[in-house]
Formats: structure tokens, sequence, C-alpha cells
């Protein structure tokens, strides 16, 4: 590793130590050999090769955003760091970016702008979340009640898998249908079937311009009824994002239940749909913002979620959970009461957002360390419960890493699970991709 890599192979245990977690609840104590930062495709198949000779996992990273472990060490092995891979190619023409996996989301909507161009996957994480993360976990975010997420956006992969091979996957092209959907697979498998090199990602047109509004409640219910009202009008949200009152404290705004309401519009139109909005929403409208700009900057409360759910843990002197579920945009308003009775029931603290345009929910409790970790483990095998009776999922968007494995077995069963290993054996036969995640 030393001849091939020089000092890009770093042995420092302090190093390590900063590549060894992401920003999950785990604490795990560092277990990395080292960490490597591959320049190019080449190198990644080398590196893959040695670990396969050598058999020792490899643990690859974006930018450790993560918040379900997937990009955590969890045993002596080699971190693999795509911060140095960062070439962009755009093709306007095509409406194509090819891009390694290093560059982080916002820096590439930064070049694309230059073009009237975006790429609409929006994690709450965007500015320093990467392309290859946001492929390797399925990343959604803001922009998902419109754009949708990662496994959308994605055409095509190069890919190294467990074996060593390189496999090109998917099409340049808006239309390909050239066998089995391997890019899809490979979308949202967290770097257990194979390290992603470069990615080939449709672009979108900048929208012309937006409205949104900020809009309070008393009721949390009335709120989310609002959402599916919109929905119900043929209004398309560009995000429809919401903080019940506690959260919407956290975060610098009134301590009342928040929504943030945004649609894309043509120019000159903006007055219309958003007297419009004003007129089926029941809150009160606080804020409002026409043009692009101005309403993603009315957004930025809300991207606080994380952070002000961190800061309230710790407070309390907890250890912060933030879920990540999603149900039918129809069985909403069921599920918020749901999961307000569930954390009723079990004497778990609740603080509740999301992404409530695409029926995407966070709710976050935590526990003090050494005390109540049960009960929270009761009230998420519930709250689960509750997500698959009304046919939802219990991981939209952040993945299953180490954190959701029970809760995703109980949401596939034995026979999906059986498959998925076995897909796992075809692509890292010797399990040196990531080991432990997922399955």
């Amino acid at each position: 590793m030393r001849r091939e890599f020089g000092e890009r192979f770093v042995e420092d245990v302090d190093v390590a130590l900063l590549y060894v977690r992401d920003a999950s609840i785990l604490e795990l104590e560092g277990k990395a050999l080292g960490v490597v930062f591959p320049v190019d495709e080449e190198e990644v198949v080398e590196l893959v090769r040695w670990a396969v000779a050598e058999r020792v996992p490899l643990f690859p990273q974006g930018s450790a955003t993560s918040l379900s472990g997937n990009a955590v060490a969890t045993s002596p092995g080699v971190v693999v760091s795509f911060e140095k891979m960062t070439r962009v190619e755009v093709d306007p023409v095509d409406g194509v970016a090819v891009v390694e996996p290093g560059v982080r989301l916002e820096e590439l909507n930064h070049e694309l702008a230059r073009y009237g161009l975006f790429f609409p996957v929006d994690p709450g994480s965007v500015k320093s979340a990467t392309v290859g993360g946001a492929v390797a976990n399925g990343a959604g975010g803001m922009r998902g009640a419109k754009y949708g997420t990662m496994r959308d956006w994605v055409l095509g992969l190069r890919v190294v898998t467990g074996r060593g091979d390189v496999l090109k996957l998917g099409c340049r092209t808006y239309k390909c249908r050239n066998g089995y959907d391997l890019v899809r697979l490979f979308v949202g498998s967290e770097g257990t079937l194979g390290l992603v090199t470069e990615a080939v990602l449709k672009l979108a047109p900048v929208p012309e311009s937006a409205v949104a509004l900020l809009a309070y409640y008393d009721d949390l219910e009335a709120l989310v009824e609002d959402v599916v009202r919109v929905r119900t009008s043929r209004i398309w949200p560009l995000f429809a994002e919401f903080l019940d009152a506690p959260t919407s404290a956290l975060v610098g705004l009134e301590e009342r239940n928040a929504l943030f309401l945004g649609v894309d519009v043509n120019a000159g139109a903006e007055e219309r749909l958003l007297q419009r909005l004003t007129s089926i929403v029941r809150g009160e409208v606080a804020q409002r913002a026409v043009g692009w700009e101005g309403a993603m900057k009315l957004l930025e409360p809300r991207r606080r979620l994380f952070s002000g759910q961190v800061a309230s843990a710790e407070r309390e002197g907890g250890v912060l959970v933030i879920e990540d579920v999603a149900v039918p945009i129809s069985k909403l308003p069921e599920a918020v009461r749901g999961l307000k009775a569930l954390a009723a029931k079990h004497g778990v603290p609740l603080l509740l957002g999301g992404h409530i345009g695409d029926g995407n929910l966070h709710p976050a409790t935590w526990y003090r360390r050494g005390e109540g970790a049960e009960k929270v483990e009761r009230f998420l095998r519930d709250m689960a419960q509750l997500v698959l009776r009304l046919n939802g999922t219990v991981s939209a968007e952040h993945g299953i890493g180490l954190l959701k494995k029970d809760l995703v077995a109980l949401e596939l069963g034995k026979a999906v699970l059986s498959y998925m290993r076995e897909l796992k054996q075809i692509f890292d036969p010797h399990n040196i991709l990531n080991p432990g995640k997922i399955l």
C-alpha cells in the first residue's frame, strides 16, 4: 500500500480516527488500519485487488454525513476516501454531467449554474454530501416532493466490484434498456457491492421562478391535512417541509408547527400561484417569497433540523436517535397521530420534522446514556409496525447501514434478504466491501 499510494496512504492513528465514524449515533472505537486517497479508477482497481489478496476490508466514504452507520469502519480495515476524485464534465446539450465520486453536490450545482442547469437532489447535508456518497446511500432530500431521489437521476455508473472488475453500467442517454437495471441495484447499495468511480447524472433546467411560503399552525394534524389538500388541488410542490412546534423553536422560529411550502413556476405566474396557495393553506402565513433564490432562502431554517435536534438531545444529556420513515401521502395524518400516541405510550420525547411533501417523516427521540435505551428501542419497533401497516417503509433516504438492519428485516422478510445475500456474494465474494452493513 505504501509503495502504490505513497503519502496518500495514511496510517497515523489520529488521522484515521477522523474517518472511522459518520454522523450517526454510533460511538465506536476507531478500527481503521489506515486511510487511502485514490485519485483515479485504476488506483481503485489496484486497491480492491490488494484487499482481496490480503483479505482486508475496505470502507468507502464520501463526507461521512450518513445517519445510519453505513460509513462507519466496524473492523480493522482501510477507509477509502474519494475526496481527491473530483472531475466534472458537463454536456448541456445532452443534459448530463459525468462526475467523479468526490464532487460535493453544492459544488456541482455551482458549476451547473453556468449553463442554467442544476442537479435536483437536495439532501439536508447538500453543502458537504458527495456524489459518491449520495449514490451509495440513495439520497433524497428537500426537493424530493417534485424531483424524487438519486435513483431517479443516475443514468449510468462505473464501479469496481469486490472481485476487482470494472463494470460500466447504464447509459449516457435518457432512454436505456440494455438488460437488467444494475444501475438502480447499485444506487443505495451503500458500498457493499462495488466502489463507484464515475456517475452519469441527469440534469434539469433551473426553473424560471418559484414561490414559497412559511405558515404556522397550532394543530400539527391540520398542517399535515393541508399538504394533502395542496396535492389534491393539482399542485405539485417543489418542496413541502415541516417542523413541529418544539423543533421550530430549536431552529429560531416561533414555537409553533411550521410548514415550508414551495412551487416552481414560469416567470410572470408568481402572484397568481402564491394567491392560490394562500387560499388553500389554512395556517397563518408568516412569510412569503417570490423567485428561485428567495424560495431557497425561506427554506434555510428547515435545513437546521438535524443540528437543532442534536443540540436539544445534548442539552438533556441524551443520545439523539433520528428516524427516517415514509408513508403514502394520503396516510400522513394517521402516521403523525400514531407516532405521537406511541411516544406517549412509551414515555419517550418526540421531535417531528421531515419531507412531508413525499411522505417522508423524521421522528427524533433521545435517551440518556445508561438509561432509557430500552424504551426507545420499543418505540422504534412499534414505529416500524405502524408505518408498515400504512403501506410505508422503515427507511426512505437514510439507508440501512448498521442501525436499520433489524427493522428492514421486519419489512422485507427472510426470502428477500436471502436473495440480497446471494447478490452480495456475486459482486463481493470475499466480503471485503463495507462488511456488516445492510445484511
